[in-house]
C-alpha cells in the first residue's frame, strides 16, 4: 500500500484519522495526551501513526496547548558524582510528569560567556527552568533569562524571591563532624573541595562551626577538588602526623585517595584514623573498609526542582525554599579515638 510518507508529503493528522477509521479529534487526544480514549482506540490510532510514520507537530502542539512540555536544566559541569545524579534525577521525574528534559551545559569562563548563553535562552523551547549553577555570579544575568518562564534555582543565595531547593550541605558536615567527636576525637580534619564550590563551602561552614561550638581547636584547611588524586595529595600532608586521628572529606572520592595516603604513611582506617566521606556513593560500602559517609538523597532533591518547576507553570506556589536533609550513614571507617 502506497502511504502519504511514500508520496513525499507530511502525513498529517487526517491522514491518520482516515486511516485509523476516526475523528481527528481523536487523533489530536492521543497525540497531545489529552482528553479520554478507550484503550482499543488509541492503539489503533498508534499502530496508523507507526504505519504512516506521522510524528506530532511539537511546535503547533505547543502554541495549541501554551506548553512544549519540555523543562530546561542548566549546569556548569557533568564531572562530578553529585550532579550527574542529581541531574538524572530531574530527567527521571520530569518523564514521570509527561516532560521532556533539555540539558544546557554551561562552560562559562568569563562574565560575557555567561551573558551570550542568557541571550540564547530567550529562543529556548522549555515552560520552566532549573538553574544548577553558583548563583552569585548570574545575579547581574538574571533579567536576561526569558521573559516568563518560570525558574528554579539549585543555590540558596540565588536572586531575592525565586524558588530554591538545596540539599543540608552544612547540616550534613555537622553530623560528621559532631560523629568524630562524639567517638572521642580531639579534633577533625577536613579535606574540602575546591573554593569556588559553594556545597564544598557550607561543609567547610558546618564542620567549622561544630568544632567551635564544642571548644576544639580547628586544624588548618586542607583542599581538594572532588578526584580520588587530590584526595590523597591532601592527605600525604597529614597521613604521617600522630595528632591526626578524625578526618572528614568532602566528598566519597577524596576520602579514597586519603586511604591511600594513609597506606603508604603505615597507617590505616580506622584503627588509627578515622575517615568520614560526604555523598555516601554505591562505591562506598565497597571501599576497605567500607567507608562511613553522609548520604544525600539525589532522587528527592530531582523530585522537589521539578514538582516546584510545574507549580510555576501551572500558576500555584510552591515553598519559596526546600531543604532535603542529609543522614549518616555509619560504616566501618569511624571507630572510637586510639589511646595515646
Amino acid at each position: 500500500m502506497t502511504t502519504t510518507r511514500d508520496r513525499g508529503r507530511r502525513v498529517s493528522m487526517g491522514d491518520v484519522a482516515r486511516h485509523a477509521g476516526v475523528s481527528a479529534q481523536t487523533v489530536s487526544r492521543v497525540a497531545n495526551g489529552t482528553g479520554t480514549v478507550i484503550a482499543s482506540t488509541r492503539d489503533r490510532v498508534i499502530r496508523s501513526m507507526n504505519a504512516l510514520g506521522y510524528r506530532p507537530n511539537s511546535a503547533a502542539r505547543a502554541l495549541k496547548l501554551g506548553s512544549f512540555r519540555t523543562i530546561g536544566v542548566l549546569t556548569h559541569t557533568l564531572s562530578t558524582l553529585g550532579d550527574v545524579r542529581t541531574i538524572e534525577a530531574i530527567a527521571l521525574s520530569a518523564a514521570e510528569e509527561g516532560y521532556a528534559t533539555t540539558l544546557i551545559p554551561v562552560h562559562a569562563t568569563s562574565l560575557a560567556d555567561v551573558d551570550r548563553l542568557f541571550s540564547r535562552l530567550q529562543e529556548l523551547a522549555v515552560d520552566a527552568l532549573i538553574i544548577n549553577l553558583e548563583a552569585p555570579s548570574l545575579a547581574h544575568a538574571t533579567e536576561m533569562l526569558p521573559p516568563g518562564v518560570p525558574v528554579v534555582y539549585m543555590d540558596p543565595d540565588a536572586p531575592a524571591g525565586h524558588v530554591v531547593v538545596d540539599t543540608d550541605q552544612a547540616g550534613g558536615a555537622r553530623q560528621a563532624t559532631q560523629h568524630l567527636l562524639d567517638l572521642g576525637h580531639d579534633t577533625v580534619w577536613h579535606i574540602a573541595g575546591p573554593d569556588d564550590s559553594r556545597p564544598s563551602d557550607r561543609r567547610i561552614d558546618g564542620w567549622r562551626a561544630t568544632l567551635r561550638e564544642a571548644g576544639r581547636p580547628i586544624p588548618e584547611l586542607l583542599r581538594g577538588d572532588w578526584s580520588v588524586e587530590s584526595g590523597y595529595e591532601a592527605g600525604r600532608r597529614i597521613a604521617g602526623r600522630d595528632d591526626v586521628t578524625a578526618v572528614f572529606c568532602s566528598n566519597d572520592q577524596m576520602a579514597l585517595g586519603l586511604y591511600r595516603a594513609l597506606g603508604e604513611a603505615g597507617r590505616r582506617a580506622p584503627r588509627d584514623v578515622s575517615v568520614i566521606g560526604f555523598d555516601d556513593t554505591a562505591d562506598a560500602r565497597g571501599y576497605a573498609p567500607p567507608l562511613t559517609s553522609v548520604h544525600q538523597d539525589f532522587a528527592d532533591v530531582g523530585r522537589r526542582c521539578v514538582a516546584a518547576a510545574l507549580d510555576l507553570v501551572r500558576g500555584d506556589t510552591p515553598p519559596r525554599l526546600s531543604i532535603v536533609g542529609t543522614e549518616l550513614v555509619e560504616r566501618e571507617s569511624t571507630a572510637r579515638a586510639p589511646r595515646r
